[in-house]
Formats: structure tokens, C-alpha cells, sequence
């Protein structure tokens, strides 16, 4: 068997250590992003975007890279790391690379927690937010009891989330309807998934938040993996099996909220990024760090892509991972339906 120091051999190919892919994915990902940060009406070379994130070069280029364009930037590399987080985290508990938070549906019950709060209540970030987590909490809670019958297996968790969010997504439309036109019309642009008009009030909470996600993930170390080997396995290796996985799936859930409450709805990220990272990586299970590292370079990437293909209109981000996310499920499909 050939083995290197840089990974090892799996199914006939040689596996990539994920401190490389997450290195590599990283530095594309920064590279990107100094790239959107120089782009747009006001041109900058990637040398004047260093120096006004050093706080030098002119006045104008500052303004226009750190109070204009950087938020979003940061902001595209954070919720893209918090959809791949969230993946890789459900695919890895359901066994199946359709295991996307957007599949079972739990993208879709945070954007109705949203609507509810906004035709009930009224709007601002952290009523959005507040409603993102409930919706998304409520439509894990319901797909997961559905499901449940002496345990829940990954394909049965899968359809059941498809067939929820089918119905949420109808019900989401019916709440457009009660609103006025101009709330309507800001919550279907919104529902598309975007990061148009966000800024630094933005940015502080979808740190803090995902950045205490990522704690809590860190905190269970590697059980995750150990309930990727099936729930006997991990049972015999002392992990208690049904609350761990209700750990996870609250963890998920919450980073997707987070994503929903700050851009809305972006889907296919959670889909793409772990099994894209896994490729790369070339391991037999869902590494967590390559597929948040994936993460944050598709949305960075999608982002500057919806500003600059068809400028100086600006696209929702959502509009450019759907494009591209339909091709890859399709082949995902058809991929799953010859295995």
C-alpha cells in the first residue's frame, strides 16, 4: 500500500491531509476576497487593498474598502464557513450526501420563522434572528420526530425533510401574500438569498454567534466522526448515541439559522462544500474544518460573481449558488442512483 507523508492511501487514491486542503482552500478564499474588496466602480489593485487594511494609503480607498466592501466580504467568508460547518455536520450524521440542511428542509423552516416575525411581529436583526432559530429548531423537531421509528436513519430523515419543506415552502408564500407589496417584494429578493446592503451592524453578531458554534463543536471532539461509523459503533466506543446526535443537530441548525437571519435562504452551499472537501481531501468520512474552509471559498467566490457578472446591477448571491449547485445536485443524483 503506498503511503506519504502527506495522507494516505484510500479506495485505490491518495489521500490529502485536511491541514492542506484547509490551507489551500483558505488562501483561495483570502485571495478572492482581496480581489472583491478591489473590484467595482472605484478600482484598487490588490497592493492598495493591503494597504487600507493596514490603514494606509488614501482616505477614499479606506472608506471604500473597510467601511464599504470589507463587511460583506467578512460576511461571505463567515455565514460560507457557518453552511459548510452546518453540512458537514448533517450529512455526517444521516450517512448521506443529501443530507443538506437546504434538503431536509431546515433552511426553509428558518426562513418561515423569519416571515412569521416579520408579518406578526415587525423587523430589526434580532427579531429576524430570534425567528430563524425558532423555525429552524421547530422544523428540526418536527422532521426529526417524523422520522424517528427505533432510531432515525439517514434516508428516512431525508425524505421526510424534503416532503416538510415542500409544505413550508408553500406556506412561505402564502405569508408574502398578507404583506404589503413593497415588505413583499423586500422578503422574495431576501428569500433568494443575499448579502446586498449588509454591513458592520451585521457583522459582530454572526461572529460572536458562529464563533461560540464552533466552540461547542470543538467541545465534543471527535464523536462526530464516531457516529459517522453507524450507532453501534459509536455506542460500543462509549458515545451516548441519541443525545450527542441531538447536540449536533441543534448545533446545525443554529448555524444555519444564523446564516438565514443575516442573508436569508442561500442554498446549496451546505450541499456542495463537504462533498467537494471530501473529494479534495480524499478521506472516507466528512472532515469539518476542509468543508467550513470549502464553505467560505464558494460563497466568497458566488458573492463577488453576483456583483461583477452583470454590473453595476448586482445579482442575490442565492441566484449564483442555485445556478451553480443545480448542476452539481443533479449529477449528485445520478451519481447516488448507480450506486
Amino acid at each position: 500500500m503506498l503511503t506519504v507523508r502527506a495522507g494516505r492511501h484510500v479506495s485505490g487514491r491518495l489521500a490529502v491531509k485536511p491541514a492542506v486542503v484547509c490551507l489551500l482552500l483558505t488562501a483561495g478564499a483570502l485571495a478572492v476576497a482581496v480581489l472583491a474588496l478591489g473590484t467595482g466602480e472605484f478600482t484598487l489593485t490588490p497592493g492598495q487593498v493591503v494597504q487600507a487594511l493596514a490603514g494606509e494609503g488614501t482616505r477614499a480607498a479606506r472608506l471604500v474598502v473597510v467601511e464599504w466592501r470589507l463587511p460583506r466580504v467578512l460576511l461571505a467568508l463567515i455565514i460560507g464557513a457557518a453552511l459548510g460547518l452546518a453540512g458537514a455536520i448533517f450529512q455526517a450524521l444521516t450517512r448521506n450526501p443529501l443530507g443538506s440542511p437546504d434538503v431536509i428542509g431546515f433552511t426553509t423552516g428558518a426562513y418561515t420563522g423569519v416571515l412569521i416575525v416579520t408579518v406578526f411581529v415587525g423587523n430589526g436583526y434580532f427579531l429576524t434572528a430570534a425567528g430563524a432559530l425558532a423555525g429552524g429548531l421547530v422544523t428540526a423537531a418536527l422532521v426529526y420526530l417524523l422520522a424517528f421509528r427505533r432510531g432515525v436513519q439517514g434516508f428516512r430523515l431525508i425524505i421526510v425533510g424534503i416532503a416538510v419543506s415542500a409544505m413550508l415552502g408553500s406556506a412561505n408564500q402564502w405569508f408574502i401574500t398578507k404583506v404589503d407589496l413593497q415588505a413583499a417584494f423586500a422578503a422574495a429578493l431576501w428569500g433568494q438569498g443575499t448579502l446586498n446592503g449588509l454591513g458592520w451592524a451585521q457583522v459582530t453578531p454572526v461572529v460572536v454567534t458562529v464563533g461560540a458554534l464552533c466552540l461547542v463543536l470543538l467541545a465534543y471532539g471527535p464523536r462526530l466522526a464516531l457516529l459517522e461509523m453507524g450507532e453501534d459503533a459509536a455506542a460500543a466506543l462509549g458515545v451516548r448515541v441519541e443525545p450527542t446526535r441531538s447536540a449536533y443537530l441543534i448545533i446545525g441548525v443554529a448555524l444555519t439559522a444564523v446564516a438565514t437571519a443575516a442573508a436569508g435562504p442561500i442554498s446549496f452551499v451546505a450541499l456542495a462544500a463537504p462533498q467537494l472537501a471530501r473529494r479534495l481531501t480524499r478521506t472516507p468520512g466528512i472532515a469539518l474544518a476542509p468543508a467550513a474552509a470549502m464553505g467560505a471559498f464558494l460563497l466568497v467566490l458566488s458573492d463577488w460573481l453576483a456583483q461583477r457578472a452583470f454590473a453595476p446591477t448586482q445579482l442575490p448571491v442565492g441566484v449564483v449558488t442555485v445556478s451553480v449547485g443545480g448542476v452539481y445536485f443533479v449529477w449528485l443524483l445520478v451519481r447516488q442512483a448507480r450506486r
